[in-house]
């Protein structure tokens, strides 16, 4: 007599569907950036905090000193159905998004916030844009990165903006580093 066993298919991991994980800003306690972003990626997440450098004065001294570009904020690629691990890290008050859930942040403008960090050029924090004449630089430490060409104090500078935090970054350029686009940034 034969006994028949039902046994559940098996897959290699490489062939089930895994969830794409996207970009998530984390809305963080003040001042908490630098500790939440370290236990995140203690627990394996992929985080991001974009940072710049800048002089703060105390009364006896000025000091140069590494700081958020984003103040209160820092970035994470997570799977959004398990966002538990997320919310109940030490530091985290939220994840920005809407009622029916976190809204990813457009890949496109980490990349860009990325090359701009990476470059070596000054950036800093800058008002957010809606509006301006969209350029992508093809030059320079900061080839292939897509923002916003503006003037200010007789120089050129690129703005990258974050549009879910309403936040901008800008770093000087050279105006031939730079070609138009056919999109306007929203």
């Amino acid at each position: 007599m034969e006994i028949a066993v039902a046994c559940p298919a098996v897959f290699p991991v490489a062939e089930m569907a895994q969830p794409s994980l996207a970009w998530y800003a984390l809305r963080v306690r003040s001042n908490y950036e630098w500790a939440v972003n370290a236990v995140l990626t203690g627990k394996e997440y992929e985080a991001f905090l974009p940072t710049y450098r800048t002089r703060r004065r105390w009364s006896d001294r000025t000091k140069e000193v590494e700081a958020p570009l984003f103040r209160g904020y820092t970035f994470c690629r997570f799977d959004a159905s398990r966002r538990l691990p997320i919310l109940t890290t030490p530091g985290v008050v939220s994840i920005i998004g809407s009622p029916s859930g976190p809204i990813q942040v457009d890949e496109r403008e980490i990349a860009s916030v990325r090359g701009m960090v990476a470059s070596g050029v000054v950036v800093g924090p800058w008002p957010f844009l809606r509006e301006g004449q969209s350029v992508a630089v093809e030059r320079g430490p900061l080839a292939g990165v897509e923002g916003v060409i503006v003037s200010f104090k007789g120089q050129y500078r690129l703005v990258v903006s974050v549009s879910l935090l309403q936040r901008s970054v800008a770093v000087e350029i050279d105006r031939d580093w730079v070609r138009p686009t056919s999109h306007r940034r929203p």
